[in-house]
């Protein structure tokens, strides 16, 4: 059996022309698509000759009874080769904007109809949407020609091709159009009928519901050839085996069909990812494809499944990614929050992922600092690693990784942001939401759930919010602009110790032929502008790390950073590139293991994790021990009692009890102690015989110390009872007294005792110190050192002199003495003696008053007593003297002093002998006011009342006449003072 190389099969009837038509229900680019065009020779018809019959394959249920031996004849190919395939490259180049999506290489068209429950109808295709399908004798061709002219090799037939598509169906040589039905309500047995139409686009599609039974005559049954061996009918093509289709000629009897693979072609992915061979459904043929793989960091940026980059700061719960139509159930939402105190940006707090039944949510409940990731499923804590019902998560301590291993699907969670891979096999063309569509395609990337698409993403994902899960706070988006400009970036980092800079140095250069940095540091450059933390700026270079690690580099980076660092635990290492499930000694070769690569904190090399659950990394295998330690093979040791071995060949710890030894006898005989049975101290597992202390056993005894002394109870070492001894306190003591050290201690006359801290040996106490009164000899002026009697240790200070202390200089006085300062003469200090004190006492002598005025010249002196002047008068004139004073009258009294003159002066008065007369002749005459007024003054009394006061004011004096006797000059004073008040 051969298997020509070829496109496509497209099988050609001679009638006419077919091109082919794009199904409906596939989604084509918005991009020109190269076609290439394939021109098969038909086969000449199979021979008549039959080989051999098997009788081996039971017939699956039909409605047409078969006898219990079914007879196959397979039928050969013919032995024509088919002419090769000739395939002509296209004149037109796609545009560089976007990558054509290669198309599936599959088997031809098989339509098969199922039978489902009565009216319910299901009409699908397997193989790829451009084939030919064959059904019975029935034929629906379609064939897709481009603009270049293709010539057949048939020698007389011309033939171009046409941008023209055309299709049709044929059953038993009948040509259908779109539309036309085949056949209608053909009944198949068990009273269901099947109708057979001929699609818009040239499929078949068939359908089945309960048969309508009526009276009229049945209609014509038509006689439609099967094989039931493979519930197949008439002409119908289907996979046989290996690699190998069949068609159905008629009674279990197949010809051979060869598989045809369409040539391998590389592709160019969108996203910068290398492409990847995978296989069809029957695991055949191989075409290249562009995996999945959508990336978001930071505040945050994102990159498509098809490489578009664009930032967006929405503060809510969106939808990731989601199915178009749902194949696999899977669909993933991202929870956004502002993460800034100053700036309106948003970082991606959580990733839920619903999974079939299964949603789990990865969150980071730090979204400054150092990440706390947690696993949520329910709202419990899960308990990573976690492996159940068809998905596995695992943490490599900087990051969570969600698997999905039958899909192929890796979701990876952690402080700088979230990646998500999807295998193209099974996610390709039906994806939508803030990772776009995955079809190598960015023009449609940005996508709304309407299906209409907007030129900025960012508009875009405000559309895509998770209705299904209740956002209060969630703005509602505006109406789509027609128009929206994607803002401009800032071409460098704000900040002058920015480490994005680094994206595009020699640390990375490695990976820039393989992974562009221009959306990694675009991200970068923006977070050093709008974010305040700076260890944000990380998240761009790991992510762009994680994506060179995918791309098979591996870049040792953080430490030419001073703010990124990896905050592994100590008994781990931090690997830039590791595997995202670390071996374990629990690893089975059965078992597949996550293959996805990771930054992280590892076992040191040359060991391994014990198992997936204690996370303790060990040099060799072997068991864990009840508490979780882990064991090596055949290593003995020994738990709760129990001596237990690290068995080997079952892999567990084995444990019997511990035997111990009959204990010994104890002898006990000091006081107190007691025989008792309890724990070996040497042998916590083991009993023994010891002497036990019991106080209560101990003879009573009783102490009284002396004074200075404590009584203290102690157990000397090895011993029970306690012993009673009286200890020297810290203290002096004398005649029966305590005394503190530092203390005075009246012991000896004559001399200054005093506690020390010294101990003495004898008695343990503090010793008395003392020391022989030193006697102050010297005294202070004016005292003098005098001996007492025999009774007194020293003599006393005796005063012998005053001691005057004036202006700071002190003067010593003796009794009686009387002295005045050079200055102030008219200041006098005498020392007198009062009782055993001398004391000096001061007196003042005040002078009358002087006027040198009234002096003849050259007469002034001072007179004895050294202070007062005194001088030879000239004759004093009777004049007017002022003088102010307070006015005083019954009881009341002036507020101020008011003027009040007075006369005063000598005037001739003189007594002498007359001889005239034989007798002394007087002649007297006095100073006194010639010229006076009245004036008056307010008086307060004490009772506060205020009254008018009037006095005789002087204003002249002059010497007056008078006589000169006794009577008269009393009378005239008295008649001043009068008038004066």
């Amino acid at each position: 059996m051969t298997t020509p190389q070829s496109t496509t099969t497209k099988t050609t009837t001679p009638t006419s022309p077919t091109t082919t038509k794009p199904p409906t229900t596939t989604t084509t680019p918005p991009t020109p698509t190269q076609e290439s065009t394939t021109k098969t020779t038909t086969p000449t018809p199979p021979t008549t000759t039959k080989p051999p019959t098997t009788t081996n394959t039971p017939t699956p249920p039909t409605p047409t009874q078969e006898p219990t031996t079914t007879t196959t004849t397979i039928i050969p190919p013919s032995t024509t080769t088919p002419e090769p395939t000739t395939t002509t490259p296209p004149t037109t180049t796609t545009p560089q904007s976007t990558t054509t999506t290669p198309v599936t290489p599959t088997p031809p068209l098989t339509a098969k109809t199922t039978l489902l429950s009565p009216t319910t109808s299901e009409s699908f295709v397997t193989g790829p949407p451009l084939s030919t399908t064959t059904l019975g004798s029935f034929t629906a061709t379609e064939q897709v020609l481009n603009t270049t002219q293709t010539s057949e090799s048939t020698p007389s037939t011309q033939t171009s091709s046409s941008s023209t598509t055309n299709c049709f169906c044929v059953f038993n040589g009948t040509v259908y159009q779109p539309g036309d039905v085949i056949f209608s309500m053909y009944p198949i047995g068990s009273g269901i009928c099947l109708t057979m139409t001929c699609s818009d686009v040239c499929e078949i599609h068939n359908s089945t519901e309960m048969c309508v039974i009526t009276s009229t005559t049945p209609s014509t049954k038509p006689n439609i050839p099967t094989c039931p061996e493979w519930d197949a009918v008439q002409n119908e093509t289907f996979y046989l085996c290996d690699c190998t289709m069949a068609r159905c000629i008629e009674n279990n009897t197949i010809e051979i069909v060869p598989y045809e693979c369409p040539p391998l072609q590389n592709i160019t992915c969108a996203n910068g990812k290398k492409p990847v061979l995978v296989y069809d459904e029957y695991h055949c043929c191989q075409q290249y494809v562009c995996d999945c793989e959508c990336e978001g960091w930071g505040d945050p940026h994102y990159i498509t499944f098809d490489g578009l980059y664009y930032s967006y700061q929405g503060n809510c719960t969106y939808i990731l990614m989601e199915e178009i139509t749902a194949k696999h159930h899977l669909k993933i939402y991202i929870d956004n929050v502002f993460c800034d105190p100053t700036e309106d940006v948003s970082c991606p707090r959580s990733i839920t992922i619903a999974y079939g039944f299964q949603v789990v949510t990865l969150i980071n409940h730090n979204l400054i600092g150092a990440p706390q990731l947690e696993v949520l499923k329910s709202g419990q804590k899960l308990k990573l690693p976690y492996a159940q019902q068809g998905i596995k998560i695992i943490s490599s301590g900087i990051n969570l990784i969600y698997e999905i291993p039958l899909l192929n699907v890796v979701v990876t969670f952690g402080m700088t942001g979230f990646s998500v891979n999807l295998p193209y096999q099974y996610f390709g063309s039906n994806t939508q939401g803030h990772c776009g569509t995955c079809n190598n395609n960015q023009a449609d990337d940005c996508r709304l759930p309407t299906g209409e698409l907007v030129e900025n993403c960012a508009v875009m994902a405000d559309y895509w919010p998770a209705n299904d899960i209740y956002q209060p706070n969630c703005p509602t988006p505006p109406a789509v602009p027609t128009q929206v400009p994607e803002p401009p970036l800032e071409p460098t980092p704000c900040k002058p110790d920015s480490i994005c800079d680094l994206l595009k140095s020699s640390v990375f250069a490695e990976c820039h032929p393989l992974v562009s940095p221009d959306n990694f540091y675009r991200g970068c450059v923006f977070d050093s502008c709008h974010v305040s933390n700076p260890a944000v700026e990380c998240t761009s270079l790991q992510t762009y790390a994680a994506a060179c690690a995918q791309a098979g580099i591996c870049i040792h980076w953080r430490n030419h950073t001073k703010i990124c660092a990896s905050d592994c635990p100590s008994d781990k290492v931090y690997k830039p590139c590791g595997p995202a499930e670390q071996p374990t000694c629990e690893d089975s070769a059965d078992e597949p293991a996550v293959t996805f690569v990771t930054e992280g904190c590892f076992c040191p090399d040359g060991m391994k994790l014990f198992n997936k659950e204690s996370g303790i990394c060990v040099e060799k295998c072997g068991c864990l021990d009840p508490e979780g330690i882990p064991r090596e093979f055949n290593e003995q040791f020994e738990y709760k009692c129990q001596d237990c071995i690290c068995d080997e060949p079952t892999k567990t710890v084995i444990c019997k009890p511990k035997t111990c030894p009959a204990p010994p006898t104890a002898n006990c005989t000091d006081p107190g102690f007691v025989v008792v049975n309890q724990t070996n101290p040497a042998d916590p597992c083991c009993y023994a015989y010891i002497c036990q202390c019991n106080v209560n056993k101990c003879p009573v005894s009783s102490m009284n110390c002396p004074v200075g002394y404590k009584p203290v109870i102690s157990v000397p070492e090895g011993k029970c009872c306690p012993q009673h001894t009286c200890e020297p306190k810290r203290v002096c003591v004398h005649k029966d007294v305590e005394y503190q050290p530092g203390s005075s201690v009246p012991a000896n006359a004559c001399q200054d005792c005093t506690c020390s801290n010294e101990v003495d040996p004898k008695s343990g106490l503090f010793k008395i110190v003392c020391v022989f009164q030193q006697c102050k000899e010297t005294c202070e002026p004016g005292y003098e050192y005098v001996e007492t009697n025999d009774y007194d240790c020293c003599g006393k200070c005796v005063q012998k002199q005053c001691v005057l202390n004036l202006n700071g200089t002190k003067h010593l006085l003796n009794e009686g003495q009387t002295w005045s300062p050079p200055e102030n003469m008219c200041e006098h200090y005498t020392c007198m003696r009062s009782g055993d004190t001398l004391t000096a006492l001061s007196s003042h002598i005040i002078c009358p008053v002087f006027q040198q005025s009234n002096c003849q010249p050259d007469t002034i002196q001072t007179a004895a007593n050294g202070c007062c002047k005194i001088c030879v008068e000239i004759d004093k004139a009777c004049k007017l003297v002022s003088m102010t004073t307070h006015v005083s009258h019954h009881g009341c009294r002036s507020t101020e002093p008011v003027e009040m003159p007075y006369c005063e002066g000598s005037c001739n008065t003189f007594t002498k002998y007359s001889e005239a007369a034989a007798a002394m002749e007087h002649s007297c005459s006095c100073c006194k006011e010639m010229r006076s007024s009245n004036r008056t003054v307010d008086l307060l009394c004490l009772n506060g009342d205020k009254v008018k006061h009037t006095y005789l004011y002087v204003e002249e004096c002059s010497c007056g006449q008078t006589e000169c006797t006794t009577a008269a000059g009393l009378s005239a004073r008295r008649k001043r003072r009068s008038t004066l008040l």
